[in-house]
């Protein structure tokens, strides 16, 4: 393929040879965002671009701004790897890819400048347009790969997308005093936590043991939802930040 017509007005286009049709019945009902974790945006471009990295988004962000498309959105960019939400687990026949150019916790994790981000809003608010992609079905990385992944990170601003109408963010509950679940607990306080954990979206088995997944789950709930204190244990913030997070999505748009 040597170029195409792209989905969003005004972005460049540079084709990847990394993609495919998108498997079965599934068509974008989701959107990840990733940051690029690389130097510079024009190695992540060039990288993307690459068929020896085997790897592609449909969009790339760069700092100043500039959006680049490299699959068309109808078919299956190689973006997401390894990854869950709510049992699906081909993510990138289901989903959209967002690169933000941004080197990453590797190369010092910079703040999104905010041309940027208002280019990222812009982008989403066309993909939710043309797919009807719900708000809660906006997502990190992270969210659908934890411990694997923690990009976009604890700086990116998710708020600000929210109040656009892009993706799901509730102010974080204060700490306090009250129930601390960590490593090594047991129970139906920790069952409970899964269970919550598990019906919101993250790949979580529900067992009554606090182990390590828990606790990489927890921190990938707080990489989004309370990134001031992302230590993997569900203290009275986390739990109730969660419940009211279950309670702020309706329930028949969670199932």
């Amino acid at each position: 393929m040597t170029g195409f017509v792209p989905d969003h007005v005004g972005a460049e286009v540079r084709v990847s040879p990394n993609f495919g049709p998108r498997r079965g019945p599934f068509r974008p009902d989701m959107i990840v965002l990733h940051y690029t974790g690389m130097e510079s945006g024009d190695g992540a471009e060039a990288w993307l671009c690459n068929p020896a990295s085997e790897v592609s988004s449909h969009y790339i962000v760069h700092e100043d701004g500039r959006i680049v498309q490299m699959v068309r959105e109808s078919d299956r960019a190689w973006h997401a790897g390894k990854s869950s939400w709510r049992g699906h687990t081909d993510i990138n026949s289901s989903s959209v890819g967002i690169e933000i150019v941004n080197p990453g916790h590797a190369f010092g994790y910079p703040a999104f400048p905010k041309r940027q981000i208002e280019a990222v809003i812009a982008l989403c608010k066309g993909i939710v347009a043309r797919h009807a992609i719900g708000e809660e079905r906006i997502l990190a990385h992270s969210d659908i790969a934890p411990g694997r992944k923690v990009d976009p990170g604890e700086k990116f601003p998710w708020r600000i997308l929210a109040d656009q109408g892009l993706g799901v963010w509730l102010r974080p509950s204060p700490r306090g005093k009250g129930t601390v679940l960590r490593e090594g607990d047991e129970g139906a306080a920790v069952e409970e936590l899964q269970s919550m954990l598990a019906l919101y979206g993250y790949g979580l088995e529900i067992t009554g043991v606090f182990d390590e997944r828990t606790g990489i789950v927890v921190q990938a709930f707080q990489r989004h939802f309370r990134p001031r204190l992302i230590d993997g244990v569900a203290d009275r913030s986390t739990l109730m930040t969660l419940r009211r997070l279950l309670n702020r999505v309706p329930f028949s748009r969670i199932l």
